[in-house]
């Protein structure tokens, strides 16, 4: 996917270096339509510069920061030496996953797609997420949900949550705890079990969220969530142990919620 219009100063763009001179570097933006920069030698690096070519090279990619715009004679001044490693390495990925999006989409919606439809789509997704890449890992973890605010027929959106789906990598973090569960009363037993299964959800857990609750050892048994995010996991977590505290309490029972010895995070 590539932008029509112009860059905004301050923005970090990434390049490909076209020419090299004495005066300067000559760039194509990669992320924008027919879009040329020029890095001056001063903005190249820091410090004197004997040769310009000591520091970049023909066909190489590179990421700048946008110190100035001319529409007017169609002029985009750009500096290298303004951007960090840290930016440099986000950028990068950022304009990576623009790609592999920008593919995804074509699968979605066929390569067969009119231009029409494909700038209704980017604009629609545009204005929910802040890249086409969000839209499609949100698609992945919530579903239609995810795009229930955004302009989309049945069969496109349907598609868009499938290839979602099939192709985004999601990082996932897994939260657990400890609830401990009695009963004194004569059906002290059914009324853990039912506890247990209020933990579990009898079958209602949200979407994208895996749940499970497993004995240690009386009175306690095992809570472990995983969700895509902490505030997810941590909600469905409390919420789990709150079913459990609820029913058995109906039953004249007590139920003790602590942490987990540790909290792991999975990729």
């Amino acid at each position: 996917m590539k932008f029509t219009g112009w860059p905004e100063p301050g923005e970090l763009v990434v390049c490909e270096v076209d020419e090299i001179e004495g005066f300067g570097v000559f760039c194509d933006l990669s992320e924008y339509q027919d879009k040329r920069g020029l890095i001056h030698i001063s903005e190249v690096a820091s410090g004197w510069i004997k040769n310009v070519r000591d520091h970049v090279r023909e066909g190489q990619t590179v990421v700048c920061k946008v110190l100035d715009v001319d529409e007017s004679s169609k002029q985009i001044d750009l500096s290298l030496k303004d951007v960090n490693d840290h930016q440099r390495s986000e950028k990068i990925q950022e304009w990576k996953n623009e790609q592999k999006a920008d593919k995804w989409l074509a699968l979605a919606l066929g390569e067969d797609m009119s231009d029409a439809q494909y700038e209704r789509i980017v604009g629609a997704l545009l204005s929910e997420y802040e890249t086409l890449y969000e839209g499609f890992e949100q698609a992945a973890i919530h579903g239609e949900e995810a795009l229930s605010g955004i302009d989309l027929e049945d069969e496109e959106l349907a598609s868009f949550v499938e290839t979602a789906r099939d192709n985004v990598s999601v990082p996932y973090v897994t939260v657990s705890g400890y609830v401990d569960l009695e009963c004194p009363s004569a059906d002290g037993v059914d009324a853990v079990r039912e506890a247990l299964k209020a933990a579990g959800g009898n079958g209602d857990v949200p979407e994208g969220v895996e749940l499970d609750v497993t004995y240690v050892g009386a009175p306690e048994y095992r809570i472990r969530v995983r969700a895509p995010d902490y505030k997810t996991a941590e909600s469905a977590l409390e919420a789990s142990a709150d079913r459990a505290r609820t029913s058995i309490e109906g039953h004249d029972g007590t139920a003790d919620f602590h942490r987990d010895r540790h909290t792991e995070e999975e990729a």
